[in-house]
């Protein structure tokens, strides 16, 4: 009996061994590798369609050509948007002034040319040589050009206020002076100017397990800045807010909600401070995804200051945008874990709120748009 005893340990100390090597591999697993399918069992409603023709308020599109727009607009049928709004006009500050305003007329006959009052472009404003004394003059003269060539608005990428430099090589902000007279003039001319200041709050907060962003910055590195890197989150933000505030009679787009999705109380709040503000949703789907409830009340109540946008272009993508906004679906995945490690729930949006959101504000802030391509 006794000699069975080194086998019996050895055999238990083996098991042991497994036992304890399952459970580190189980807990080595990375946050990454952990997107196991819910078992959940609920209605689907998948949606490949909108249930209203739309406008696409955000896109960000180049190599225009005949073979382009075809795909395109095929696309847009499936989707059932109505008309796309590509707001990289000049492309994305490559060039001098005369090569970008050759490529908007470019891009914009091109559209007309094969698919007339589907597309509409955006126009944006050439940064190099701030500072000089002769840059707000020539930014409001082409601004104007691009205007008259057909362009329906101005586009601000976040550029402004991150790193545009004068010639000085110092950090432009984003309500400097000297932009005062083409916000002004953007006014004068009836056009909106979507605007896209900063990035989350969080790329600036510590890299932590308390950064709900932290699997973004771990995958994207790049993003991570530090507190004031070019300058707090903050005081980009606060920028941006008092360029609104000295520009009542010019129509602003505050693109991406102006990261305010996952507090809104903080975005109705800026939409009750400034009227002549709206927001784009594009990109924070998944802030709404998760509190339908809320959000709900929210679109509802801001029904007039609200325009649908994706940015990113990808067919595939609208589905979850669409199943958000007009289904009472639950518990969803969403296409970027990186994005939103949560699920997504429906809003239900009503006929009335999502024909808003889908078009109807568009075609009032946005001049020029072919309301053929929509109902009522």
């Amino acid at each position: 009996m006794l000699k069975s005893v080194p086998f019996k340990l050895k055999a238990f100390a083996s098991l042991t061994f497994l036992a304890i090597s399952t459970v580190s591999f189980a807990q080595e697993m990375s946050f990454e590798e952990y997107n196991p399918p819910s078992t959940l069992k609920v209605p689907e409603h998948i949606v490949q369609r909108a249930k209203f023709p739309f406008v696409d308020i955000h896109s960000h599109q180049g190599g225009i050509n005949e073979a382009r727009i075809d795909e395109l607009v095929s696309e847009m049928d499936e989707l059932n948007m109505g008309v796309l709004v590509n707001l990289s006009g000049r492309g994305f500050g490559r060039g001098d002034s005369n090569s970008q305003q050759e490529y908007i007329k470019s891009m914009i006959s091109e559209f007309n040319t094969h698919a007339p009052g589907r597309f509409m472009v955006f126009t944006n404003l050439n940064f190099a040589g701030f500072g000089d004394e002769n840059w707000t003059r020539v930014a409001v003269k082409e601004l104007e050009e691009d205007v008259a060539a057909g362009a329906s608005g101005l586009k601000i990428y976040k550029s402004l206020g991150l790193n545009v430099k004068d010639i000085n090589g110092n950090r432009v902000p984003v309500d400097h002076p000297d932009l005062d007279p083409v916000w002004a003039k953007a006014g004068e001319l009836g056009i909106p100017v979507i605007i896209h200041s900063a990035d989350p709050a969080q790329f600036w907060q510590e890299m932590d397990a308390n950064n709900e962003r932290w699997l973004e910055l771990k995958t994207h590195p790049n993003r991570k800045r530090g507190y004031d890197n070019p300058a707090p989150f903050e005081q980009i933000i606060a920028e941006q807010h008092h360029v609104f505030e000295k520009h009542p009679e010019t129509t602003f787009i505050n693109a991406h909600m102006g990261w305010m999705a996952n507090d809104l109380d903080a975005a109705s709040a800026h939409l009750e401070k400034f009227p002549n503000v709206n927001f784009g949703i594009g990109a924070v789907i998944a802030e709404f995804g998760r509190q339908p409830k809320r959000a709900r009340e929210f679109f509802e109540k801001y029904q007039d200051r609200v325009l649908f946008g994706k940015d990113a272009y990808n067919k595939e993508e609208y589905y979850t945008y669409f199943r958000v906004l007009e289904t009472d679906d639950e518990y969803f995945p969403y296409y970027k874990k990186y994005h939103a490690f949560w699920a997504m729930y429906g809003l239900g949006l009503s006929d009335e709120v999502l024909k808003k959101l889908y078009y109807k504000n568009a075609l009032r802030i946005v001049p020029g748009m072919d309301k053929s391509v929509f109902p009522d």
